[in-house]
């Protein structure tokens, strides 16, 4: 059995002009495994999620999933891993404000080619997974921040990722929806054995991971690195 981690960042580094955000951070993710990229404000957690997820190019180092080195491929190629591979959560949801839940659910599947009635019963399907089936024809603004996250969640897993990046995915939530959120993040993961890189600066957020790795100041905090969380 292969004891190669499933996604991996290598002395990753990352300046936004002469604003240095990651300093040569490397981090391995085992397949299946929940991780909590923790930190204060501006410590580069998002950055990292974002190199890791084939959205931003390291400036230097290496970015590999599943064996393959990815930070080298075109951005289409990196679009497509993103489309079939990995979801992404961020943490306003990001739901196209004209469309219902449903469409908004069943948008990645139809960008990847399903047909219009598949894609939306399996929204339907991820809806009722979370609880808001019956919110299927609202558009966000009449849904609340909860249950906007929890359709942002489905659209995030409807194609069924073998990784899901979620960027702060309780920050605008309060303490009750956020749980709700959770709770259905960490469930499907658990049961479709879903890698999950978790950005929080929130501790009782990273209590739900396997492990918590801590960044200060764009590089991986010793005494954080491969801290066990109270898993739920």
């Amino acid at each position: 059995m292969s004891t190669s981690p499933m996604l991996y960042g290598r002395g990753v580094v990352r300046s936004y002009g002469r604003t240095p955000a990651l300093r040569g951070v490397t981090l391995d993710v085992a397949e299946g495994e929940i991780v909590a990229v923790t930190g204060p404000s501006g410590c580069g957690k998002s950055t990292l999620l974002l190199c890791l997820a084939g959205i931003l190019r390291p400036d230097a180092g290496e970015i590999g999933y599943r064996e393959q080195r990815i930070d080298t491929w075109s951005e289409s190629a990196r679009a497509r891993l993103r489309r079939s591979e990995f979801g992404v959560l961020f943490q306003f949801g990001q739901l196209v404000a004209e469309l219902p839940a449903a469409e908004n659910v069943a948008l990645p599947l139809l960008l990847a080619g399903a047909r219009r009635r598949e894609a939306r019963t399996a929204a339907l399907s991820w809806l009722d997974r979370f609880g808001i089936a019956d919110l299927a024809d609202n558009r966000p603004g009449d849904m609340s921040g909860g249950e906007q996250q929890r359709a942002a969640l489905a659209r995030a897993l409807v194609t069924e990722p073998r990784v899901l990046f979620a960027d702060e995915p309780t920050g605008a939530l309060d303490s009750l929806a956020g749980e709700r959120v959770l709770g259905h993040l960490v469930r499907v993961a658990r049961e479709q054995r879903t890698t999950v890189v978790l950005v929080t600066h929130d501790a009782r957020v990273a209590g739900y991971a396997d492990r918590e790795v801590m960044l200060r100041d764009g590089m991986l905090d010793p005494s954080g690195l491969g801290l066990m969380s109270g898993a739920v």
